[in-house]
């Protein structure tokens, strides 16, 4: 069969068309198309993402056909569909402010780093970055706190640069695939699966990002652009720090309690199970943010940390509605039924749309969460509808928005560029090696549904 044409074809049918009502609003594709490609230009352009996606939004609809006050429906219909997620990223920043603002996530961080040892400087970076992601921290936060740190440890054991910022970004892909981030809380209520279950189907796709990361740092540990002496930062005096069995409270007593449902639903304990005793990262998170503070001897600065543990957030916050203005707008027109025909065309499942969706979305946003938000928004129903299970679409939706989400435009980009002291050259180089880390993940996590993983 012709696919290109075929998707020509598909292309040309739906265009003429109007679209689909969804509470009286008819959205062309065209409008969909042009939305996107005015939200890139805007972002690479250096404007808020944010006002980009809405000043997207607003031509979109526009020349989609939509009127003014429908085109304030299609923005409220999608920023209803991310409060839940951002009362959880709210909640979440509680436990960002009391890793990030007491040195408990630089203390954890140079503690699994120095314990690993400059000889195994690689893994060391690689696991601390996953581990820091994988309780909590948000991966551009993740990155520069970690980065001097890696900087320092390539420098002794003769790392390069590449391998370095590859292991710090692979790591980052592993963890953040099984943590309570904001991308993962967004597949989970995209799907309506619990984020702790969720966090633990997704282990092996995580496993499998790492394995592929130290075999391709392994390939590049001596090559390319080096360490020098002038990226080493002394960094924050190790006694103004919380020590390791202090730091580790926090992310320790979240993700025990997240980890309950998990096993009290598989092992039968009916007292912690999912249905009887819920764990929310609304108010798990908070709760270990609590508990790491009081046990660092802060109890009195709660406020003070939880407060700008928040503020640390408002970005992400601020994105979600952006990427749900986007979403609302997709969901009102036959992008979905036009990319569902050409997978039709291709001879591959509607399944499918959960990692590709997110991929496309993730790649044009620049953003992990932005992606798997879009995604989520304008295919869960549709992956729901035609059999797939929804554990299973929620694990491919997050782990295709982990793929390309490093483009030069997204947060993840910058931050690691910032923090590892690179220039846009240097960094562009690693771009590669990162999507082969992001697409081992994407394929674990699709041949697990293939193979009937999860029913």
């Amino acid at each position: 069969m012709n696919y290109p044409y075929y998707i020509y074809q598909v292309y040309q049918h739906y265009s003429d068309l109007s679209g689909i009502y969804v509470g009286g609003i008819n959205i062309s594709i065209l409008g969909v198309v042009l939305a996107l490609a005015i939200s890139i230009f805007l972002i690479i352009k250096k404007l808020n993402p944010v006002l980009a996606m809405f000043l997207g939004v607003s031509v979109g609809a526009i020349v989609g056909s939509a009127d003014l006050s429908q085109m304030m429906d299609i923005m409220l219909l999608g920023g209803r569909q991310v409060v839940g997620i951002n009362i959880r990223i709210i909640a979440g920043g509680v436990l960002v402010g009391a890793l990030v603002e007491t040195g408990a996530a630089e203390s954890l961080a140079k503690s699994i780093a120095e314990g690993l040892g400059s000889k195994r400087a690689i893994p060391a970076i690689a696991l601390t970055a996953a581990l820091m992601c994988s309780v909590g921290v948000f991966p551009p936060v993740a990155m520069l706190i970690i980065a001097p740190i890696a900087l320092s440890i390539a420098h002794k054991a003769g790392v390069s640069k590449f391998a370095a910022i590859l292991a710090l970004s692979g790591g980052v892909k592993a963890g953040n695939v099984m943590s309570p981030n904001p991308s993962a809380l967004a597949a989970a209520e995209s799907f309506g699966v619990p984020i702790s279950q969720m966090m633990v189907n997704s282990v092996l796709p995580a496993l499998a990002a790492f394995a592929v990361t130290m075999l391709l740092c392994r390939m590049k540990r001596t090559r390319h652009f080096m360490v020098g002496a002038e990226d080493i930062e002394s960094g924050a005096d190790p006694q103004d720090l919380p020590p390791f069995g202090r730091a580790v409270v926090a992310p320790a007593v979240a993700i025990g309690l997240l980890m309950l449902n998990p096993v009290g639903d598989l092992m039968g304990i009916h007292f912690i199970s999912s249905a009887n005793l819920p764990m929310d990262p609304f108010y798990v998170l908070p709760i270990g943010a609590v508990a790491g503070m009081l046990a660092m001897g802060k109890g009195r600065g709660i406020i003070d940390v939880a407060t700008k543990g928040v503020l640390r957030m408002a970005p992400v916050m601020l994105m979600m509605f952006g990427a749900g203005a986007i979403g609302g707008l997709i969901t009102t027109s036959v992008f979905p039924a036009a990319m569902e025909h050409a997978l039709s065309a291709a001879g591959l499942p509607a399944a499918f749309l959960a990692p590709l969706s997110s991929t496309v979305f993730s790649g044009v946003t620049g953003s992990n969460a932005a992606g798997v938000i879009i995604g989520g928004e304008s295919f869960a129903a549709t992956i729901l509808e035609a059999g797939v299970p929804a554990m299973a679409g929620a694990v491919m939706l997050h782990a295709g928005g982990g793929f390309i989400d490093v483009m030069p435009h997204g947060n993840i980009f910058l931050a690691s560029q910032q923090g590892m002291k690179c220039t846009m050259t240097e960094r562009l180089k690693v771009i590669p090696y990162e999507a082969a880390v992001g697409f081992t993940k994407v394929t674990t996590a699709t041949a697990l549904f293939l193979a009937g993983f999860w029913g």
